[in-house]
């Protein structure tokens, strides 16, 4: 049940059942030459609906764009502050609480909000707690990664080994693949991507990795593999996510 495509009373109906949310975010930035530049938003959209269907949860309306300020350095790449996204992340909490939710699972497609999305939760958990008792509201707030469950990363070393890398690597690829059939790129690889070497500023990165690959090698990727990996992530996460609206 997505929440963009539901009437308010639909929504008010669906808290009489549940006060559990999905919420994706990710980023929007390069991901190398035949890599969409909102795959990091794409995947962990496409995923959320899945995990809605297997779960009957609600879903919000993806984050699209997120901390990825070492990617700028690539044309169509943007960036939130991390003190941006954290505002961010707390206004929608906040909005959503207001109606009556109160478990909020953010299912994550991008590595580079990991720690904002965390920050963002110890400032949404430090405003409840200076509530008054009386007002106080049971809220939780718990972040996963798509690519993070067990069959993911088993479909992924299974098919690609050493060449998934990490970044525009070769699952993610697939996955947009899979979703967004009419919109596959190809492109032309020259060698090996570089491996990972640390990264600083956007231009620090563009000097590092040239093409905008890490250690990928995406022309290995198809919708097929995509069709896979997502139906994995959607499994192992439904485990996680039932958990977490059962837990105290």
């Amino acid at each position: 049940m997505q929440l963009q495509l539901s009437t308010w009373p639909e929504v008010e109906r669906y808290l009489g059942t549940s006060t559990g949310i999905v919420m994706p975010i990710g980023s929007t930035e390069q991901h190398g030459p035949n890599g969409l530049v909102g795959t990091d938003a794409i995947c962990p959209e496409v995923i959320a609906r899945g995990l809605g269907e297997a779960t009957g949860a609600m879903v919000a309306p993806t984050i699209h764009v997120g901390v990825a300020q070492h990617h700028l350095g690539f044309a169509g790449s943007m960036c939130l502050r991390p003190s941006t996204l954290i505002q961010v992340v707390r206004d929608c909490v906040v909005s959503l609480a207001r109606h009556g939710f109160d478990r909020f699972f953010f299912l994550n497609g991008h590595g580079g909000n990991i720690a904002t999305i965390e920050a963002a939760f110890a400032e949404i958990h430090s405003e409840v707690s200076m509530l008054t008792r009386q007002a106080r509201r049971p809220l939780r707030c718990k972040s996963a990664n798509w690519w993070d469950s067990r069959g993911v990363s088993g479909i992924g070393k299974a098919l690609y080994g050493a060449d998934e890398g990490s970044h525009a690597t070769c699952s993610e690829v697939s996955v947009t693949q899979y979703a967004c059939p009419d919109h596959i790129k190809s492109a032309n690889f020259e060698g090996r991507a570089p491996a990972y070497s640390g990264i600083h500023d956007a231009d620090d990165y563009r000097r590092r990795y040239p093409d905008g690959r890490i250690g990928s090698l995406p022309s290995l990727s198809t919708p097929e593999a995509g069709k896979r990996l997502v139906e994995a992530s959607v499994r192992d996460l439904a485990e996680t996510y039932r958990a977490f609206l059962n837990a105290d």
